[in-house]
Parts: C-alpha cells; structure tokens; sequence
C-alpha cells in the first residue's frame, strides 16, 4: 500500500517575487513527495510555511499576526511542523526563534533551494521523536546564510505554477542600489544575474505548457547583464521576443537611473512587449530623491518619461510613491504632487514610510507624525484616482486588444481579462464564443472605471 502523501500548506506574503518564490517552494516540495493544500484544508497539513515579507512594516505584522494564531494549532497538534521563510526569516534570524519559540525552520530567500531537504529532515524526526522542539527533541532548522551567488540555485528552481495564462520568470536576484529605505539588498544579497539561455529555456517550457503571457523578474531588471556577458536586458528582450508560444512579454522593475536608450527603443519597437513600464519614482522632491539614495533628479526622470511617451505616445507609465519619508517637508510633498499632475501617470503604489530596522533611513531625524504622513498619503492617492479616473474614461469607444485571464472575481457570468496596457478590462462574452485563459479578444471599451474597464464586443 502507497504511503499517503505529506501534506504542506504555503502562506505568502508581500510583492511579485515572493509569490514567485512561494511557486518555486511549492514545486521543490512537489518533486519531494509532498502534496498542497489550499486554503480551507490549511489545519489539515503536516507542514505551515510562511513566505514572509520584510519590505514594509504591515506585511510584517500581518506576518506574525498570522504566526500568533497557529501557536494554538501547534499546541492542539504537536506533530504539526512550522516553516518561516522569505526576508523576514532572512532578517531576523535566530531573534525569530525567540520571538515564535514553536517555529521549527527557518530559511532565508537565498536558501529556498535547500528548504525541500530541511522540511524532510523535521518531519523524519517528528517521526522517530514526537513533538520535537516541544518536547526537548531537535533544534530548528535554520537556513539564513548568504552564500556564494546566492540567488542563482533559486532562480533555476522549477515552479508550480497554478494559474494561467502568465508566468513569473526570475532573471536576476538582489539588488546593489542600497536605496536608504529598503531592506532588499541585506534580505535578498547583491546583484545576481540569471545565464540568458537558462531564461530563454524556461520561457519555451512555459509556451509548451500553454502559458502566453510572461512577466521578467528583478529587483532592478535594467541592469541585467548575463554572467557571459553578451547581453544587457534589452539584447535578452529581443531574443524573449523571438520565443514562440508567447503572445506577451512584460518586466518589473526598473529603476529610473538605468533605464537605458536601448530599453526605450525595445518597449516601442518589439512586437511581445507590452506597452507598460512600472517606473518608480518614490518622490517629486529632488531633496528627498537625495535623502533616499536614489540617484537621479526629478529633471532626469521626467527626461525619460518624455523619451517613452515621444517613442510610444500610448505607454502607460506606474510608479509607486513614498509618503511621508524622513525630514520630508510640506513643500516637498507638494513637489510629489505637483510631479503627479504633470506626469499623469496611469496608476500608482503609494504608501507610508515604513522604517525598516538596519536601513540608514531608520536612523535619520526628522521622523514625521503617523497622522501627518496618513494625511498626506490620502491626498497622493485622491489625485491618483482622479488622474486615473480620467485616464481610463478617455478610453471609452476605443478598441482594445485584450488577454482572457479567466472569470471575473466579482461576476462569475463575465470574463476578466488585460489590455497590453495592464489595464483590467470586464466583459460579457457571447454566448456562442468559448474563450479560454491566454485567448485575445477585441473589445470594444464602453465605460472607463476608477480601477477597471468595462468592454464589450464590437458590433459587426
């Protein structure tokens, strides 16, 4: 009789590529024998890991709210096995182990490859002494060291990717900007890039595997450059361009200071790419882009954004904005504001500062009130809305060429789907048509929505 399978369920936390990280985590236990869970059955499974994130202050709290409650479960279920991995894990170390005493494994994101073999080993020895670290038995597994080219065992992991018809393909891991608010390069190491063989590779596994939408991973994707160095990132596009199956090609992110001529060129000259970039600028004020170690001048990146839309008039362009940041004054703030009218971009990411702890920003004076920095993130993201708003309404009566992602979360009788322009487009299908994930469809824009648009079929 077949042994029954281990079961583990996996919680995520954070951006784009700890989601991608927690498919990799999934398909290194899947190879392994084990099996997934969803959410209804999570208090079913041998196994908890949670991938967490360290980037902003509320996904870590979200994190050990979370964590608090399984102290319960554990305690109901002395077998059950609990794993933190992701920069949390990475950050805090053996202070988590104090913290969360009833966690039996810890990895940091440079080490996911290696989490299959430490979530093996607790599970035997739950086996040959129950309870483990409850009862006296093993110690955790630890696993937070960075290595030598940390993050490339990572990249190669294979993914289980539940959802068509896009992909998440890492190209490069950590990051060397060292902007004074972020946590990443400590976290996530320094600058790793991926063999462009290897992407290009994985990219063909996905087209043959149905999927026809990817999406290229970095922290920083305008200064990939192959460990061969033949290539940067707008020489790897042009070749992703040329991978057949694949209908759409996007990337995040890109930092400003990077974003070279021959990238401007790639986004308006290469048939797959989308027309979007996501383009943070974090802040109007020139001071504050100093204080943040940014390393451009508002002058510099209204420059570009001049270049892109001069290239390809219909770009859309996000950002995202901090609110907020240390020292920041009030006619700082209105340089944020007053660089969101003159851009017009077409959605942003804004949040309050967040002082992550071993950043140099968590050190500088000039701490501003909770309320102030709420009351002027509130008006970023009014203007936004009313910036998008008008964006998204000036698209009404036009034809948009848009990819079926599956049915709409909010109406199970229409489809839901994307513009090149990453905009979210919902629409009623005929009947007599049978769309699946990764068809294109031409809709006709019919009300353009603060978040959303509304389509339709053109009449014949």
């Amino acid at each position: 009789m077949e042994k029954e399978k281990k079961k583990f369920y996996i919680r995520t936390f954070g951006c784009q590529m700890n989601f991608h990280d927690s498919e990799k985590i999934s398909g290194v236990l899947s190879e392994n024998g084990f099996s997934e869970v969803q959410d209804g059955d999570r208090d079913k499974a041998d196994i908890i890991i949670f991938n967490t994130c360290s980037i902003r202050e509320k996904a870590e709290q979200k994190f050990f709210s979370e964590l608090g409650r399984l102290k319960r479960l554990k305690r109901q279920r002395p077998g059950l096995k609990i794993a933190v991995a992701g920069c949390v894990a990475q950050q805090m170390g053996r202070e988590l182990l104090r913290r969360a005493p009833f966690v039996d494994c810890i990895a940091g994101p440079q080490n996911i490859h290696s989490l299959g073999h430490s979530i093996g080993r607790i599970l035997l020895e739950r086996e040959a002494q129950p309870g483990g670290l409850d009862n006296g038995g093993p110690g955790p597994d630890i696993d937070v060291n960075i290595g030598e080219n940390p993050g490339l065992a990572s990249m190669e992991l294979p993914a289980a990717r539940k959802k068509k018809p896009g992909a998440w393909v890492s190209i490069m891991y950590g990051c060397d900007n060292f902007c004074t608010y972020c946590i990443v390069p400590f976290t996530r190491g320094r600058e790793v890039c991926r063999p462009a063989g290897s992407i290009l590779d994985e990219m063909r596994r996905l087209a043959e595997d149905g999927f026809r939408e990817v999406t290229l991973l970095g922290q920083n994707v305008n200064s990939y450059r192959s460990p061969a160095g033949d290539t940067g990132f707008p020489g790897l596009l042009e070749m992703a361009d040329r991978v057949g199956g694949i209908k759409r090609i996007r990337f995040v992110t890109s930092h400003p200071r990077d974003l070279s001529e021959g990238l401007i060129e790639a986004v308006g000259g290469l048939e797959k790419l989308c027309e979007h970039i996501h383009l943070p600028l974090q802040s109007g004020s020139d001071a504050v882009l100093a204080r943040m170690n940014r390393r451009y001048i508002l002058a510099d990146y209204m420059d570009k954004i001049d270049r892109l839309r001069g290239r390809l008039p219909g770009i859309s362009i996000t950002t995202d904005i901090i609110a907020g940041f240390p020292g920041e004054t009030e006619e700082d703030h209105r340089a944020t504001m007053a660089a969101l009218r003159r851009i017009e971009f077409d959605g942003i990411f804004a949040f309050k500062y967040s002082a992550r702890p071993g950043t140099p920003a968590s050190k500088f004076p000039g701490r501003l009130p909770a309320e102030v920095s709420a009351g002027r993130l509130e008006e970023i993201l009014a203007l936004q809305d009313e910036i998008t708003l008008r964006k998204n309404m000036a698209l009404e009566g036009s034809i948009e060429e848009v990819m079926v992602e599956g049915p709409d979360e909010k109406n199970k009788n229409c489809l839901s789907g994307r513009t090149r322009t990453n905009k979210i487009v919902n629409f009623s299908a005929d009947p007599s048509m049978v769309l699946s994930a990764g068809d294109t469809v031409a809709l006709k824009i019919i009300r353009g929505r603060r978040h959303s648009l509304e389509g339709e079929l053109p009449a014949p």
